[in-house]
């Protein structure tokens, strides 16, 4: 496989150069140029594929979604980049509606319905479990617990041992609470689903991590007995042999799309768009199918071991528009929460 050229954006924006392409060169009709946060596992499993199916050479520039965001906005007189790779979801795209060239793959027909191109504009390949939780087996079997969903988060056995984020600055944190007002109510969103936040934050006891990776990471360490995490990591640590259990809550559990956007005037369009198409085709999806993630293709099993199958999870699905519409208003909702149990 080839080798792809990959650049590291770590905290700053860096110039053009540093991607190793200018508007010029960018042109040559054998690459194509990402801006993309995920993860090694991902990109190493991924890239090197695309590039042995296509013979089109990958120039990656990594990077936190919000300054590749930055980026790519600062660079829309003159695009140096092709796609943005991952961190789009519909959030993205109407915050930043011009930022993007309208394309739906011919692939979508392989994907689950779903999780479809509705607004033309981005592709979604790739489902993260946003409704799960991590254990760390010798504290929850000292501590005499059972973990099954999100009611037993409530035990009092278990305050202030949750490891849990902040959904006003966290991404993954913001994502379990949406999924806990979608499930915990007699109604989707409902206050009864509010009245179990408040509890839930009560069981913190104060505890509030800075990053998603203080969540699984605690837990695998034995700082805290569960965390209030996402399948991708959760399910990592168990594949690398951590004494844990990854719990999808009985509840309901949501998966929440990523995808993949061409960026408007990418200066190497039609590799651009072989890139979308790429990964929702069956070769890409079959890939995913190995990691600790799921395709947005739900017809083909995961071959990881480790990743319990869809049909024994109860699989909630929400209601992404919504939620997006009301995010100011329930990051403002739980801030108060929290201020009110302290």
């Amino acid at each position: 496989m080839k080798k792809f050229l990959k650049v590291l954006l770590a905290g700053v924006l860096v110039s053009g150069a540093l991607v190793g392409c200018s508007q010029s060169d960018s042109k040559d009709a054998g690459k194509v140029v990402i801006y993309s946060p995920n993860t090694e596992n991902e990109v190493n499993s991924i890239i090197p594929a695309f590039e042995e199916s296509t013979g089109i050479k990958v120039e990656l520039v990594q990077g936190k979604t919000g300054e590749m965001v930055t980026r790519i906005d600062s660079e829309k007189g003159n695009p140096q980049a092709d796609i943005l790779w991952g961190g789009m979801n519909l959030g993205v795209y109407t915050t930043n509606p011009d930022l993007w060239e309208k394309y739906v793959s011919p692939n979508e027909n392989l994907i689950d319905e779903n999780y479809r191109n509705t607004t033309g504009y981005f592709t979604n390949y790739l489902l993260s479990g946003s409704g799960c939780f991590i254990l760390n087996n010798k504290l929850i079997k000292e501590l005499g617990v059972e973990v099954k969903g999100y009611k037993d988060l409530l035990n009092p056995k278990l305050k202030g041992k949750i490891a849990s984020g902040d959904p006003t600055s966290s991404s993954s944190a913001w994502a379990e609470l949406t999924n806990m007002l979608l499930v915990m109510g007699e109604k989707k969103y409902d206050d009864k689903a509010w009245d179990y936040v408040k509890n839930f934050v009560k069981q913190l006891d104060g505890v509030e991590l800075s990053s998603s990776s203080a969540v699984y990471k605690g837990v695998a360490e034995g700082e805290y007995a569960v965390g209030v995490s996402y399948e991708d990591p959760c399910v990592s640590l168990l594949q690398d042999g951590a004494d844990v259990t990854v719990v999808y809550p009985e509840e309901g559990a949501v998966w929440l799309p990523a995808a993949a956007a061409v960026i408007k005037g990418a200066p190497n369009m039609e590799q651009a768009k072989k890139f979308i198409d790429f990964l929702i085709s069956d070769e890409c999806q079959k890939i995913i199918s190995g990691l600790t993630v799921r395709g947005t293709n739900t017809k083909m099993k995961s071959t990881n071991k480790y990743m319990k199958p869809m049909s024994e999870i109860n699989v909630a699905y929400e209601d992404i528009k919504y939620c997006a519409d009301h995010k100011t208003e329930w990051q403002a909702k739980y801030a108060e929460i929290k201020r009110s149990v302290k």
